[in-house]
């Protein structure tokens, strides 16, 4: 991998030296030598620059840029440029043209604004990959590949309905196995032929309800997001395979959007046909940081605790939202050793020069419309650029260990937020979210994992709405704790198949027989209303009463035991919490969504009884994570405050990589500042020694 032509943490981020003058570049490459500077991606969206006509391509500017970066000691991470097709392929090939959800079809315009199954656009795409692997394959400036850019525009258009059915025909051969599985006798939707399926959108199967977007058939619905998620990654895969035919030890990747968690494409089907993990990150100031370390944790779990990398941020303001306010002094730092400390091995700029035109002109860069070294940003930027050079490779490629993970699994996640019922409060990302501030707020690290990941090495695993439960997965679940682990899910789970047809029986379905339980119906509250969680005894920090609302299950114990009952409604005293021995592991059952403090005591139990303790104990707004190498373990400890915080290491004595120092007792952290300390042992407030996991 690539990792092996690199000898630290890579910095750098979006170069467009084709919209600037030449005397420009020159200039470029001393400010990008003050800020250390050592990557600089290229060619992102110069599709049309470099192909101004079917049958001529044009390189000569990329030469020259790769060329002049080569000299100044900058790799470069080399662009497909594919992410916007040329104005003369939508004029002369308007089938590379999407249609919108409406069935609109669009024009030239914008970005991500080519249909992923026109045969015209997958053709050029493809030999423009070929072309930039023939021509820059032996460049010695060329670490890495990124293809396209930001992949998700879906798309429905005619050539999508008919790749949808041949799509369809692979997955289930028989148009009796595709009625059975779409349900179609409800409503008489029976097919008899392929071309009778029309592909879902607000002309055919979806509704404006409760001003939602609703879909009549979510087995119909949820194969088409399923369907578009493949085609574009086919897409991505072609370029990929263009590259490595000519480069078979090209590293290939492209960057994930939406701070990692976009909706429309499965990552975790992706990450398996990428080489690392590319994310951009755009945080506003009034993001919680327990967002964003969230998503940089779904990241390290896309391929299994491997780094990735920070491909796109912002060293300041942004351009795209109703108020776009600058990062105040020490965020950017601050903000990037979290993602660093969360598994990235690069901090990388959307963008390196500030645009004169168009809609990006505001967003920030680390080169401003000044033009020069003399601005807050640019030494902001520098020092951190400084900072990385001098660590070296000393945190460069280290990994993160816990044995705690949550499930994230986007085919769940569409299936939820497709249904008509039982709430449109209920949203999967927002229940994932609070599962996992449960253990970021103590400073207890977590895995995200997928339904194909390994069980064996993690010792408690949280499911949240495990509505749709595919096939094997029970046994996988049942076979987890059966071997001694912990697993935690919640209502709404185990509801339905892959299809998102019901598990008949009662609910929660296949999980029935883990959980020890039977659920007969499910309550929705209104947005103001609140049930409470009252607890039959004192289990670790629980007891007492917690608030809890959303949907409440009224459920019966079928071995099981009862931990705690309903405060209210006419269900007040039936089991809402309960835990249950199967094998040498439980498993807990939540029956509604619960406040943060419940949940924050549940999770500190049940790590507790595993022997998985906090990294630290620290004030709030207070971030510990850790990543190990050679031996050795880094510690983050990261203030998010305004104020000044103290806070205690353990008497042992540890070097502080960032201001060459030892600390050892308790440390003060100024407001907004970071340290990463070489740690061995953690000591707990109570002066209780725990290592450090």
């Amino acid at each position: 991998m690539f990792k092996k032509k690199v000898s630290k943490m890579l910095y750098g981020g979006d170069y467009n030296p084709e919209q600037w003058p030449r005397e420009i570049w020159d200039e470029d490459m001393r400010l990008f030598d003050l800020a250390g500077v050592d990557i600089a991606t290229l060619n992102v969206f110069s599709w049309a620059l470099n192909q101004p006509d079917e049958s001529t391509y044009n390189f000569d500017w990329l030469d020259e840029a790769m060329d002049l970066l080569h000299e100044n000691g900058v790799h470069v991470c080399l662009g497909t440029s594919t992410a916007a097709h040329p104005a003369w392929m939508a004029t002369k090939y308007p089938d590379v043209l999407t249609v919108d959800f409406e069935g609109r079809k669009r024009k030239f315009g914008r970005r991500h604004n080519s249909c992923p199954n026109s045969p015209t656009y997958r053709k050029y795409s493809q030999t423009m990959a070929q072309k930039l692997a023939e021509r820059y394959k032996d460049h010695p400036a060329l670490l890495l590949w990124h293809v396209n850019n930001e992949y998700g525009v879906r798309c429905y258009c005619e050539n999508c309905e008919k790749s949808f059915r041949v799509w369809l025909k692979e997955r289930y051969g028989t148009l009796e196995e595709l009625n059975t599985a779409w349900y179609t006798r409800f409503w008489g939707h029976t097919f008899y032929e392929w071309d009778e399926i029309v592909l879902p959108n607000v002309l055919s199967e979806h509704l404006n309800l409760n001003n939602q977007d609703v879909t009549s058939f979510q087995g119909i619905s949820l194969d088409y997001a399923r369907f578009m998620s493949d085609s574009i990654l086919d897409c991505y895969k072609l370029e990929r395979d263009a590259i490595k035919g000519i480069i078979p030890d090209a590293v290939v990747t492209t960057n994930f959007q939406s701070n990692g968690t976009y909706k429309p494409l499965d990552y975790f089907k992706w990450a398996k046909e990428l080489d690392v993990i590319a994310l951009d990150s755009y945080p506003t100031n009034d993001m919680p940081m327990s967002h964003t370390a969230m998503r940089y944790d779904l990241m390290r779990g896309l391929k299994d605790g491997d780094p990735y990398l920070l491909m796109e941020s912002c060293p300041t303001q942004l351009n795209w939202k109703p108020q776009n306010a600058l990062k105040r002094p020490g965020i950017n730092k601050l903000w990037s050793y979290q993602v660093i400390s969360r598994g990235a091995d690069s901090i990388m700029y959307f963008q390196l020069r500030r645009s004169v035109g168009a809609f990006e002109k505001f967003h920030g860069a680390l080169i401003d419309h000044a033009g020069h070294e003399n601005t807050r940003v640019f030494r902001e930027c520098a020092q951190l650029g400084n900072e990385l050079k001098e660590m070296g490779d000393t945190i460069l490629g280290a990994t993160v260990e816990t044995k705690a993970a949550i499930l994230f699994d986007w085919e769940n996640w569409w299936a939820i937020e497709y249904s008509s019922g039982p709430t449109i409060e209920l949203k999967y990302l927002n229940e994932i979210q609070k599962y996992y501030d449960a253990f970021y707020h103590q400073n207890i690290q977590v895995d995200f994992i997928g339904v194909d990941s390994d069980l064996s090495k993690y010792d408690v695993v949280v499911a949240p709405v495990l509505y749709m439960v595919k096939e094997g997965y029970a046994k996988k679940l049942e076979d987890f704790v059966s071997n001694g682990g912990t697993f935690i899910t919640t209502y709404f789970s185990g509801i339905v198949n892959e299809s998102d047809l019901v598990t008949l029986g009662g609910y929660p379905g296949e999980l029935r027989k883990l959980l020890g339980i039977w659920v007969e119906e499910i309550d929705a509250l209104f947005p103001e209303q609140k049930n409470k969680i009252v607890m039959k005894e004192t289990i670790g920090e629980l007891s007492g009463t917690f608030e809890c609302g959303i949907l409440c299950e009224l459920l019966y114990s079928e071995g099981a035991e009862i931990i705690g009952d309903y405060g209210s409604g006419f269900y007040q005293g039936m089991p809402v919490i309960t835990r249950n021995t199967f094998g040498n592991g439980e498993a807990w059952y939540v029956a509604s969504s619960p406040e943060h403090d419940f949940l924050k005591k549940l999770i500190s139990h049940v790590t507790n009884q595993k022997g998985i303790k906090p990294l630290l104990k620290t004030p709030e707004n207070v971030e510990v994570s850790c990543r190990k190498k050679d031996g050795k373990q880094f510690l983050f400890i990261l203030n998010h405050n305004d104020v000044p915080v103290t806070i205690y290491v353990g008497n042992e004595t540890h070097q502080d990589l960032l201001n060459k120092k030892t600390v050892s007792g308790e440390i003060e952290i100024s407001p907004k500042d970071v340290m990463i300390l070489e740690y061995q042992f953690a000591k707990l407030l109570t002066g209780e020694p725990t290592r450090v996991v």
